[in-house]
């Protein structure tokens, strides 16, 4: 027999409106308008950004631009004065426990318990949250030997280098299997190895759905891996842009056997090089303009030796943007 239905309203009672969906909290970080000030020093600006899921979003500026106060905003270890800050979805001073569990947080020096051994750091980082013990070894476990630091389980934490420190910091930021990470510096003190698998290992975690923000001084591997990149200066963000392309003029770095040839062709074409030492320098305005530039000297029989951008594309746009600091 089949269950009774709900009762039939009465007659002349109006339909009771269609259940509208409830709008779904926006997942990645959101920063409106945030202001910090220490004393009469605003350290954060103003500074507004957005860092979305399965992308790995690059905040970059120069020495004192606030980057490391904003993302101890987002990590919940400072309040801002003012302005809006929700990492998916929730407010890091109103819902501050409930953002630790969703965050990763790994800032740029990372400090051990001298009588810890490595992969005691990392078990009592899992017990902080509450993971049950056979789980949180395996999770260990798992988490060195993403880093590399697996043959190290044993040693005492105070013994690492710099750039092993990195790597298990890295690990204790991913312990709690965070949605978001935060990252300030993780580069630093890495071998040029290291720096790759960490970029093999961030794509990799943005590839899963996670949201990562990464600062770095290291513009050309933040090039390479960076999806977005938000510039800031004195406080305030003062560019954002995708990384999908390129900006609208690139500078190309040109060497020849024969430089007179090369001059003199690039002359005909109407390109105004500036000479670099043995090399010449050119302004295009994109890589497929790059491209037909090479196809146009290489058919004209010039006797090339290099063809190369001068600058990446996201060290251009911060060059332009830290103009005024020259």
């Amino acid at each position: 027999m089949s269950s009774p239905g709900p009762p039939a309203p009465a007659p002349g009672t109006p339909p009771s409106p269609p259940t509208q969906p409830q709008p779904q909290p926006q997942r990645g970080i959101v920063v409106e308008g945030v202001r910090r000030t220490f004393g009469g020093v605003a350290a954060v600006d103003q500074i507004s950004l957005v860092a979305r899921p399965r992308e790995i979003t690059a905040l970059i500026g120069p020495n004192g631009a606030g980057k490391t106060t904003l993302m101890l905003m987002l990590a919940t270890l400072l309040q801002p004065d003012s302005g809006t800050v929700r990492i998916d979805g929730l407010d890091p001073v109103t819902q501050a426990a409930q953002v630790r569990r969703r965050i990763g947080w790994m800032p740029d020096g990372f400090g051990t318990w001298d009588a810890l051994r490595v992969h005691e750091v990392l078990e009592i980082v899992a017990a902080a949250y509450r993971i049950p013990r056979p789980q949180a070894r395996a999770r260990v476990a798992d988490l060195l030997r993403l880093v590399h630091l697996d043959d190290l389980a044993q040693r005492p934490a105070r013994v690492l280098s710099r750039g092993q420190k990195q790597r298990l910091g890295l690990a204790r930021a991913l312990v709690n299997d965070p949605s978001v990470l935060v990252l300030d510096e993780p580069a630093s003190g890495l071998d040029p190895r290291s720096r790759i698998e960490l970029r093999d290992i961030l794509r990799d975690l943005a590839g899963q759905g996670r949201t990562v923000l990464v600062s770095s001084h290291i513009l050309t591997e933040l090039q390479e891996i960076a999806d977005h990149a938000v510039i800031v200066a004195r406080g305030r963000s003062v560019q954002s842009q995708g990384l999908g392309g390129a900006p609208v003029t690139l500078t190309y770095r040109v060497t020849s056997t024969d430089p007179e040839r090369l001059a003199a062709e690039l002359a005909r074409l109407g390109v105004q090089p500036q000479r670099v030492g043995r090399a010449l320098e050119v302004l295009v305005a994109s890589e497929v303009a790059a491209t037909d530039l090479l196809r146009r000297l290489v058919t004209a029989e010039v006797p090339i030796t290099a063809f190369a951008p001068a600058q990446g594309a996201l060290e251009t746009a911060y060059l332009a943007v830290t103009e005024d600091r020259r």
